[in-house]
C-alpha cells in the first residue's frame, strides 16, 4: 500500500470518528447545497458552513480533496525550498482543518505548532473532533481561534501562512487583505485554489501582490516573469488524485472510487539566505504517452510556454519522461 493511500485512509478513519453520532442520511442534500454555492461563482452572503449538516457535508466531500491539493502543493513548495521545514503553521480560514491536516502530514519530526483561524462555530467543532482522531501529535495538539476576516490582527511569528480554497468566498478588496495579512504573519505562504479560470486569476493576483512586496516565488512557476499561459487566454492548473472512501461515496452520489481534484497554487517567501531551488521548467499539462513518444507541455524557467518531444532515441531522458506527472519539475 502506498503512503498516500495510507494518508488517505488515515483521513477517512478521523472523519468518519468525528462524524460519529450525527445523521448522515441528508449528507447528499448537504453536499449538493455546497456543490452548489461553490459553483456559483458568487461571493456568499453568509458563511457556508453556517449549520452543524453544512461542516459535516464539507467533511465528507471537501475535506479530502482540500488534503490532497494542499499536500502536493507543500510538497512542490518544500521541494522548492532545500533544507526549509516550518516550524509553525497558521492556518486562514481553516474549515474543518484541511491544510493542516496537508502541512502536518507532510512536514517531518512531530510536524509543526498549528493554529487554526475559521468563523464558523460548527466547523471549528467537527474539525477538532477529526483532528483528535487522527495519529498526529502537531493535529492533536493544534490550536483553533473563532476569527473573522474583518476581525482585527491575526497571530504573528508563524513561519508559514496557509489558505486553502478561502479566497474564492471573498470580494476582491477581502482577498487583497487576506493575502497581506498572510504576508504579516509569516515569512512563507501557500494558497491554493480551485483549478478553474477564476480560480487562477486569484492567484495571478495574489502572486503579483507577492512579488511586489518582495516575495520570491518558490512553485509552481520556474520563474518570476508574467504568466505565460495567461497571456495566451489559457489557465496553469494540476491535479491531485484522491481515493474516494464509501462515506465519499454515499456523500458524492458517486461510483467511482477515485477522483481528480484540479487545483492552481502559489507558494512563496521572503527571501532567506539562498535562492529557491526553481527547476528549469514545470509540467503544467497532463503528459501525452504515444509509441515511443512523450509530450510535455512545460512552463519553463525563460516564462515561456512549450511542448517538449521526446522520443525512445533520448535514452535515459526518453525514461524520465515516461516517470514525469503532471505539476512535476522538469530539469
Amino acid at each position: 500500500m502506498t503512503g498516500q493511500v495510507h494518508g488517505d485512509l488515515a483521513l477517512t478513519v478521523a472523519v468518519e470518528a468525528g462524524l460519529r453520532g450525527i445523521g448522515l442520511a441528508g449528507l447528499p442534500a448537504g453536499v449538493q447545497r455546497l456543490m452548489d454555492a461553490y459553483r456559483s461563482g458568487e461571493v456568499p452572503a453568509a458563511p457556508v458552513l453556517a449549520s452543524g449538516r453544512d461542516a459535516a457535508a464539507y467533511a465528507a466531500y471537501r475535506m479530502p480533496a482540500t488534503v490532497a491539493a494542499t499536500a502536493a502543493a507543500f510538497a512542490q513548495m518544500r521541494r522548492a525550498l532545500p533544507g526549509w521545514l516550518p516550524a509553525s503553521a497558521l492556518d486562514f480560514g481553516a474549515g474543518t482543518g484541511g491544510a493542516s491536516w496537508a502541512v502536518a502530514s507532510g512536514a517531518s519530526g512531530g510536524g509543526p505548532a498549528l493554529t487554526l483561524l475559521e468563523q464558523s462555530a460548527e466547523a471549528i467543532r467537527l474539525g477538532k473532533a477529526i483532528l483528535a482522531a487522527s495519529q498526529s501529535p502537531a493535529l492533536h495538539a493544534a490550536s483553533w481561534r473563532s476569527w473573522r476576516l474583518d476581525a482585527g490582527p491575526v497571530p504573528d511569528g508563524a513561519d508559514l501562512a496557509v489558505a486553502a480554497y478561502v479566497l474564492g468566498e471573498l470580494t476582491e478588496q477581502q482577498q487583497d487583505r487576506l493575502t497581506g495579512l498572510a504576508m504579516r504573519s509569516a515569512p512563507a505562504v501557500l494558497l491554493v485554489e480551485p483549478g478553474t479560470p477564476a480560480g487562477h486569476r486569484r492567484i495571478l493576483a495574489a502572486r503579483a501582490r507577492l512579488l511586489a512586496a518582495g516575495y520570491e516565488i518558490a512553485a509552481p512557476c520556474p520563474h518570476e516573469l508574467d504568466c505565460p499561459l495567461a497571456a495566451s487566454g489559457d489557465w496553469c492548473h494540476f491535479a491531485a488524485r484522491v481515493h474516494r472512501s464509501g462515506l465519499h461515496r454515499r456523500a458524492k452520489s458517486a461510483e467511482l472510487s477515485y477522483e481528480d481534484e484540479k487545483f492552481s497554487y502559489v507558494a512563496a517567501r521572503r527571501p532567506a539566505a539562498g535562492p529557491a531551488d526553481l527547476p528549469g521548467g514545470r509540467v503544467v499539462r497532463r503528459p501525452q504517452q504515444r509509441k515511443n513518444l512523450v509530450l510535455l507541455d512545460l512552463c519553463t524557467a525563460q516564462g515561456r510556454s512549450v511542448q517538449l518531444a521526446v522520443g525512445k532515441s533520448k535514452g535515459e531522458q526518453y525514461r524520465r519522461a515516461r516517470k514525469t506527472d503532471w505539476g512535476d519539475r522538469w530539469e
